[in-house]
């Protein structure tokens, strides 16, 4: 039981994890197009 509960809680832990890794990525992802697109309309 032990086992399963401290399994559960590291898959839980690397979701969220790579969940804010994921969404930061996309936040740097959009900046760099907005940037893009800002200096595109000089």
């Amino acid at each position: 039981m032990s086992d399963a509960k401290a399994d559960e809680k590291s898959k839980r832990k690397s979701m969220m994890i790579r969940a804010v890794i994921y969404i930061a990525a996309t936040h740097v992802w959009a900046g760099f197009m907005i940037l893009l697109f800002t200096l595109g309309k000089r």
